[in-house]
């Protein structure tokens, strides 16, 4: 038989419950902004349901670039991982998808498979102002980066599989440090892909 106290727990933890049945089907209908993810993780909606947030492809990673999703990228990313490409960048040596529990990580060819696309940002990017930065393009190691007629870097979107070291690079954000801005001169955006309703 159960006691008062128990019930009460019973009838909180029902009521619990439901209001996150209720928020989780809420969370399905808004918008969520799309994340960069390792390799491999580009299928958001199949990467969602396999990620146990278990912390493995951070931990093995050689540069650094893969972070956590924050609450403010929304509940359902939270603490999954994303590249942030101000700590490291992809040299795609697939550890992340080796040590994979559930295989949110597929298997990856960088060759045949992009995880972005570098985005030259012309507000903050010094060869737009000054003409004399090159590092983004000499950093590439896909060569996905040129110069056009008047010395302006250009992103080559059949060649760059978004790597981020261009954007690692990037010396934009401290030579503009006193502007108060935090976006370098190159980013690394994802590639929505048609048929992944959950970006």
């Amino acid at each position: 038989m159960l006691t008062c106290s128990t019930r009460r727990t019973f009838l909180k933890m029902t009521g619990g419950v439901a209001v996150l049945l209720g928020l989780g089907g809420a969370l399905t209908v808004l918008p969520r902004k799309a994340l960069l993810r390792p390799p491999g993780g580009q299928n958001e909606a199949a990467f969602i349901s396999r990620c146990l947030r278990c912390d493995r492809c951070r931990s093995v990673c050689p540069t650094s670039v893969i972070g956590l999703a924050n609450l403010s990228d929304s509940i359902l990313d939270a603490r999954t991982p994303v590249m942030k490409f101000h700590l490291g960048y992809c040299n795609f040596c697939n550890k992340c998808v080796e040590v994979c529990p559930t295989q949110a990580l597929k298997p990856f060819d960088s060759t045949t498979v992009k995880i972005g696309l570098a985005t030259v940002q012309q507000d903050t990017c010094i060869a737009w102002d000054s003409r004399g930065c090159m590092v983004c393009l000499n950093a590439c190691p896909y060569h996905a980066i040129t110069l056009d007629g008047q010395g302006h870097p250009v992103v080559d979107s059949h060649t760059c599989n978004g790597c981020g070291l261009c954007e690692k690079v990037c010396p934009a954000l401290v030579m503009r440090s006193y502007i108060g801005g935090n976006v370098r001169g190159i980013v690394v955006t994802p590639i929505v892909r048609k048929g992944d309703e959950s970006v």
